[in-house]
């Protein structure tokens, strides 16, 4: 008899976590404007707004936390960290950061100017709105049957070749640098495949544009090329990320993710001229060129987690996970983007919540009844997340409206699966019944799905 899977892990500490009742979530909710992000932590029962920094940290990275050196200027913990991340990606220059929006601040501050356009394969919330800060322009470039929610694609993270050439073409002189984000977290948690990112790095290199790879999630779609792809069954999952990496100029992350931390990112580049014009921007915003943000502390355990997450069985662990939820909603018939992604299930609200307009956020709507329903925050990837057009003040209703199951790593048991699986579908059999949705009654100009407020509609 085959053995069943089991988790690569074993528990050693544990966190009680609180049920509430519906009536006490009903006037959380309303408290907290229906925004899930404004609920305190105390009222969730089952957290699946971020996996970023969310995760549990392994006895060996709490081990390598108290050998860390929080010395302001070249303390050891900072070159086990440089020389990890050098090893990992061979990017020969490298900027520790608190997190990976902090990266992309120091590092588009050095090349992204006013009026510049900046290709992507759907740019997540951070990065675009770095971009759109800096009064350039962000070009969605991703293949167009990311867009088809039900279409099984084993690589639906890729960016079209066609779209990106004509991005380079018609702003020859003007695109600073290509973002290239692996997985593809707007479509879904989508991973890129290795011709792809061969060729897109070739295509833009030709352009003389240089590749910059958000790689939050680096590991996990290295798992997916070892899996996926042909050719690449018999290599390590280091073997393929240092591929990857191989193909691009420089990398930010943001650790919190595949780093197996709570807090830290950085940025890793060959390019010398980028890095001297970035630790211009390091020192006055982050921190001195040996600690960027971050504790020495910290910087071991991110050493610690980046190698640990490196194993197979650990990233098997977290994916199958994934994969498990995505079988109990199959069971239960509710659509979501196929493939299951790497670190999170995101539901598709259009086709749940048919008779709520887009106008009133569906996805939104969806996020506020799973939380009222059962305590679980998801998070809304979708209209309200997309901003508004900077040009036109218009809402950007042509994406993608999904509810976010987003799984943190190493903390919740397939029990708690089973628990979010029957909730979603309490709400998916009463979907006919939700007719009207939400009217933002306060929102900031960029990225504000963080702080948005709204008002119920009857």
């Amino acid at each position: 008899m085959e053995l069943p899977f089991a988790e690569a892990w074993k528990i050693k500490m544990v966190e009680t976590i609180r049920k509430s009742t519906r009536e006490e979530r009903e006037q959380w909710l309303e408290e907290a404007h229906n925004n899930i992000f404004m609920l305190k932590s105390d009222q969730v029962y089952i957290d699946l707004c971020t996996d970023s920094g969310t995760g549990a940290m392994s006895d060996r990275q709490w081990s390598a936390m108290m050998m860390g050196d929080e010395s302001y200027a070249g303390a050891r913990s900072f070159f086990h960290f440089r020389d990890t991340v050098r090893d990992i990606t061979g990017f020969e220059y490298v900027i520790p950061t608190h997190q990976g929006r902090a990266a992309e601040n120091v590092l588009f501050s050095a090349i992204i100017k006013p009026g510049m356009v900046v290709p992507g394969n759907a740019h997540f919330d951070t990065t675009k709105g770095h971009i759109e800060f800096r009064k350039a322009k962000a070009i969605d470039v991703t293949i167009p049957e990311a867009h088809d929610t039900q279409l099984e694609l084993p690589f639906k993270g890729n960016v079209s070749l066609e779209l990106l050439k004509k991005v380079l073409e018609e702003n020859k002189g003007n695109v600073p640098v290509m973002i290239l984000t692996v997985t593809n977290n707007t479509v879904g948690g989508q991973p890129v495949s290795m011709q792809n990112i061969r060729e897109v790095c070739a295509l833009c290199h030709e352009y003389g544009v240089p590749v910059n790879m958000d790689s939050a999630r680096f590991i996990e779609n290295a798992y997916f090329i070892k899996t996926r792809e042909e050719g690449y069954q018999d290599k390590t999952i280091a073997e393929i990320a240092r591929e990857m990496f191989s193909y691009a100029d420089s990398m930010t992350m943001s650790a919190k993710k595949d780093g197996l931390v709570n807090m830290g990112g950085f940025i890793a580049t060959r390019k010398q001229d980028w890095y001297e014009a970035a630790k211009a921007f390091c020192i006055p915003f982050e921190g001195f060129l040996t600690y960027g943000g971050m504790n020495g502390r910290d910087m071991d355990a991110l050493a610690v987690g980046l190698r640990e997450n490196l194993e197979f069985d650990m990233i098997e662990t977290r994916i199958r996970q994934v994969q498990y939820l995505a079988s109990k909603l199959d069971e239960y018939g509710i659509p979501y983007q196929r493939p299951a992604g790497g670190h999170a299930i995101f539901v598709d609200a259009d086709k749940i919540l048919t008779k709520v307009p887009k106008e009133e956020f569906p996805a939104q709507t969806l996020t506020c009844e799973l939380y009222l329903e059962a305590g679980i925050r998801a998070c809304e990837i979708g209209y309200v997340l997309a901003d508004r057009d900077p040009v036109t003040r218009e809402n950007r209703f042509g994406g993608l409206d999904f509810v976010r199951l987003c799984i943190p790593r190493r903390v919740y048991t397939n029990n708690h699966m089973d628990v979010i699986a029957a909730a979603l579908k309490n709400v998916f059999d009463r979907r006919d019944t939700i007719t009207r949705g939400l009217e933002i009654t306060w929102e900031a100009e960029l990225m504000r799905h963080f702080t948005c407020q709204f008002r119920r509609l009857k």
